[in-house]
């Protein structure tokens, strides 16, 4: 007779309707075994760690190739762009966000073992949040978490905060390496909404068709003040209403501010008659103690035909886990999105021709890169909406833990608007997925990847 398979465990965890035995939860002896909650990835993958008032944050990021050039250099310029401080509307938080590299790499190359990356906290103030021990603040995790682990970060949110995503950026910026040097592929975002103030419609679908660089993003995104002058002013030298945003004449006086030596004003939004409103508008709301969302666009060029796992694994259905699990997302959509529900099909249907390597391409790109869940090589188009920052400076109204009415008052830095912070995270998130998906393809197939570049 063949030997009694050996019997689960007897340990039982409680759960609402009675208990269910640990193995059910995918538990040995009470261990974990396949739960990754804060690992994303298969074979490119990256876990994050450290709390928004802890000592510090980071990530290890496993499965990076052997024999990639990399140095904190490469990793620094992004977690500079995503830092807190950068200018008056957004968290005067201080600080300078250095990474270090603490394993992976010698002398400048990967090794092919995990990468460590570290970023210290420099400006913790644990104080700030004493009072949000007895009420849980509107808008933010410490509800949830109390109840899900029955305890929680007693400051800034803990792993719920925005200081997680430091590691995502750190490990990103590896994985945008990687595809740059082996497929060319090219990863951009930028801020295309700001409460109501959208990019004008014709300039949007320009940028998507023709994606501007990061450093035309940063700067077409730029304007600059100065409290002696009542206006904003671009690149360019155009003029704009500090309290509306709305272009000025250049007589407009008084004369004198000057783009190169004004403050900076980072929107990200590149098109400037858009960024200057989106300024004021920011500007209004710090002054108002509240906060507003928006949208950004995510451009992935050059990614190699083929990635996506199928059914389930999509590569859309990938990058939508990828976006929506960042801090304060709400709302994702690819190619036309939310619009296609209201095309034709003879509208939406993306004609193909002949390309190069005996690919096909599309002559349009309605679907936004992908059929079937498989990318085609064209653009990988997608918009993610991002909510108000839940952390405001105006008394709320709410209960404490236990029910009781309680006005709560939070105090801190934090942004009126996150978006001109958030495109680091969508690009870091939007590389991260890809280059999983091409290490996932290439693993199947045995195979070199093609682009139609």
């Amino acid at each position: 007779l063949p030997p009694a398979r050996p019997r689960a465990p007897r340990s039982r965890v409680r759960a609402h309707g009675g208990a269910l035995p640990l193995g059910r939860l995918g538990l040995a002896g009470g261990a974990p075994a396949a739960w990754t909650m804060s690992t994303f990835g298969t074979l490119f993958r990256v876990t994050t760690f450290g709390e928004s008032h802890g000592v510090g944050v980071g990530c290890i990021v496993d499965g990076v190739p052997a024999n990639l050039g990399l140095t904190e250099a490469d990793v620094q310029p992004q977690l500079t762009r995503r830092r807190p401080g950068q200018s008056s509307i957004v968290t005067p938080r201080s600080e300078s966000d250095v990474v270090t590299i603490l394993s992976g790499t010698e002398n400048g190359k990967t090794l092919g073992t995990p990468i460590g990356m570290l970023v210290h906290n420099q400006n913790q103030k644990k104080f700030d949040y004493a009072n949000t021990a007895v009420a849980p603040r509107p808008g933010h995790a410490d509800y949830t978490y109390q109840v899900k682990y029955g305890t929680r970060a007693s400051s800034g949110g803990g792993r719920a905060s925005a200081r997680e995503t430091i590691g995502r950026v750190a490990a990103g910026a590896v994985a945008e390496k990687w595809l740059a040097e082996q497929y060319g592929t090219r990863v951009v975002c930028w801020v295309n909404s700001v409460m109501d103030i959208d990019m004008p419609k014709d300039v949007a679908q320009r940028l998507e068709q023709n994606p501007p660089t990061r450093e035309e993003i940063d700067l077409d995104g730029t304007v600059a003040e100065d409290d002696a002058y009542p206006y904003f002013v671009d690149k360019e030298g155009n003029k704009y209403s500090r309290e509306d945003g709305s272009p000025l004449p250049a007589s407009t006086g008084p004369a004198g501010l000057e783009f190169s030596k004004g403050k900076k004003i980072y929107t990200r939004c590149p098109h400037a008659p858009t960024a200057a409103r989106m300024a004021a508008r920011i500007h209004e709301l710090r002054k108002k103690e509240d906060s507003t969302g928006g949208q950004c666009t995510c451009v992935v060029t050059g990614a190699p035909v083929g990635l996506g796992e199928p059914c389930f694994d999509k590569l859309e259905a990938d990058l939508a886990k990828a976006m929506m699990s960042l801090p304060a997302t709400k709302g994702f959509e690819v190619g036309e999105g939310f619009e296609a529900g209201r095309m034709l099909g003879s509208a939406h249907n993306d004609r193909f021709s002949g390309a190069n390597n005996g690919l096909l391409r599309c002559r349009t790109n309605h679907a936004g890169g992908t059929l079937g869940g498989i990318s085609t090589g064209e653009p990988l188009v997608m918009r993610v909406a991002i909510k108000p920052a839940s952390s405001i400076s105006q008394d709320q109204e709410t209960v404490t833990f236990d029910g009781e009415a309680h006005t709560l008052s939070v105090k801190g830095r934090h942004d009126p608007c996150v978006l001109p912070r958030a495109p680091p995270l969508l690009e870091a998130m939007a590389a991260l997925t890809v280059a999983d998906a091409a290490l996932r393809q290439r693993a199947r197939s045995g195979a070199a990847l093609h682009t139609l570049e």
